[in-house]
């Protein structure tokens, strides 16, 4: 947990203050709790825990759950408005702003995206449904994506229209 955290302060370039590093300070804390024994303390800190996690949700606008799993040097840059499905995945090295609702696409339908590695999502921008987004990709501010984003593609617009991503030239050394 404690490495995770230190991972996570670094990805906040160092700021104590940044509020995605509170939502993801307590999302590790809600982690964490699952491995203690004995189960009367697991209850103790799973009270803890929803208290934390609510007090969170209404100082930043964040709602980030324990049970979504987050890859390394998962940033929040900006809080408020920002909705994750207890059903979706990132990868490493994601980032998301504000506004941003990564979610069920249908109630009766359990399934949120699931976010490859090095995923971008811009302000405002909403993902809904059982989609997968690829790695290395970017999600323009205010798009909404109902569908599949292969690897290094841009998706824009609403509805998001998927484009390649044009990625740097290599340069022979």
């Amino acid at each position: 947990m404690f490495e995770n955290i230190r991972q996570d302060l670094r990805a906040h370039r160092g700021d104590w203050g940044a509020q995605g590093f509170w939502a993801l300070l307590v999302y590790r804390f809600g982690r964490w709790r699952y491995s203690v024994r004995p189960v009367w303390l697991r209850k103790l800190f799973s009270l803890l825990y929803r208290i934390l996690y609510k007090l969170v949700q209404i100082v930043t606008g964040i709602e980030l759950p324990c049970e979504v799993p987050v890859g390394r040097g998962f940033v929040i840059e900006h809080s408020g408005g920002i909705v994750v499905s207890g059903f979706a995945s990132f990868g490493d090295h994601c980032r998301i702003r504000n506004g941003v609702v990564i979610g069920l696409g249908r109630i009766d339908e359990p399934g949120a995206p699931q976010l490859g590695h090095h995923v971008d999502v811009g302000a405002g921008a909403k993902l809904l449904g059982r989609i997968r987004i690829g790695n290395n990709v970017l999600i323009g501010a205010n798009a909404v994506v109902l569908r599949d984003v292969p690897d290094n593609c841009i998706a824009v617009g609403v509805p998001a229209v998927i484009k390649p991503r044009r990625l740097p030239a290599q340069t022979a050394p």
